[in-house]
């Protein structure tokens, strides 16, 4: 039985690092300032926290600020590239994507606004294959570097 479970345990974390999502090829976010009531909820979690400076979202992770609240997520890069976004009151957002790829020094970065604004600074991207994107209910925005704010709001 013991070796049954060891076998089990090898081919899980060799299937792992094998696939695209290792720990070399997945960014994260970090959350650097906040005023108000901000939470944060995991992927595949049911319950929202209350929100810290220095928290790292990962991909699949949520974002929200309540009214007169508002959250700064910096997102940086191995190759120079730095996105930060202010989240601003009764918003939410998802980390979608957030994936690294040393070998050809890009990034792909999909944040999914599902309701409220979020101001977006982004520095020129280095690789020609970067890609930042901004997803909404009924639109995806791609740059390359600027500074915007795109605000979704709900339907009455």
């Amino acid at each position: 039985m013991a070796k049954i479970r060891l076998l089990t345990y090898l081919i899980l974390i060799l299937s792992f690092t094998s696939s695209g999502k290792t720990q070399e090829g997945i960014r994260f976010a970090e959350i650097t300032d906040f005023e108000g009531t901000v939470e944060m909820q995991r992927e595949g979690e049911k319950y929202w926290v209350p929100a810290e400076k220095g928290m790292v979202l990962n991909e699949g992770d949520l974002l929200r600020t309540k009214g007169g609240s508002t959250a700064t997520v910096d997102v940086t890069g191995i190759t120079g590239e730095e996105i930060t976004l202010e989240v601003q009151e009764s918003s939410q957002i998802m980390i979608a994507e957030l994936i690294r790829e040393q070998e050809k020094k890009l990034h792909k970065t999909l944040i999914d606004l599902a309701i409220g604004k979020v101001l977006i600074r982004a520095k020129e991207l280095k690789s020609e294959e970067s890609e930042f994107e901004i997803k909404t209910p009924t639109s995806i925005i791609g740059i390359r570097g600027t500074t915007f704010d795109v605000e979704v709001e709900a339907i009455e």
